[in-house]
């Protein structure tokens, strides 16, 4: 049996495609997190920042700059560290660069999450201009919390979860699981297109 050049290198480019797509699926299949992309509808309330000042939820979400949105509350000692240190770890990076981003927090534990104890929170995080932890009547939140599928009945129970507004189109990506810096600032990335 003869085998030409042109057979070998198309058996090399078949292999290196069945590689590469190999690669990315178990790429994908080691992610400990779920990615999809949603429509939500922000219900018009206002909240109050950890300066105590009142904020139009809708009005942090309208605009060129990205907006990532997460529900903490500041007593937390499990999910809520990891969440906030991804905030911080992304808005480092991503200040070195030059690019922009509105960090948002939604406590779901208002019955005790005062401006004061939100603003305790981000300084202990080392928090930068950009990152406002929001907090409200708990009517309020829990209006919040159902319009972007995030509620629990329970402060106990909640959920890993970001989600990232994509300023062109106004959809969101909901990332449900813990993330690495990596994984967290790739995402971020594939919805503001760098």
């Amino acid at each position: 049996m003869r085998v030409t050049l042109k057979t070998i290198v198309l058996f090399l480019l078949l292999a290196l495609v069945s590689a590469t797509l190999s690669a990315n699926s178990a790429h994908a299949a080691n992610k400990s997190y779920k990615r999809t992309v949603e429509k939500y509808t922000i219900p018009d309330i206002v909240l109050v920042n950890q300066d105590g000042k009142k904020v139009r939820l809708q009005s942090l979400f309208t605009g060129d700059t990205p907006v990532i949105v997460d529900f903490i509350y500041g007593t937390c000692t499990t999910i809520c560290p990891v969440l906030s240190a991804g905030f911080v770890n992304l808005q480092g990076k991503l200040a070195v660069t030059g690019q922009k981003v509105r960090l948002v927090s939604i406590t779901i534990d208002p019955e005790n999450d005062t401006p004061k104890i939100m603003k305790e929170y981000l300084k202990r995080y080392r928090a930068k201009p950009g990152w406002d932890f929001l907090t409200g009547s708990r009517t309020d939140i829990d209006s919040v919390m159902r319009a972007f599928n995030a509620y629990i009945p329970d402060k106990m129970s909640h959920y890993p979860l970001n989600m990232i507004r994509n300023p062109k189109d106004g959809s969101w990506v909901r990332l449900f699981g813990i993330m690495s810096s990596r994984e967290f600032l790739e995402e971020y990335q594939s919805v503001v297109g760098k």
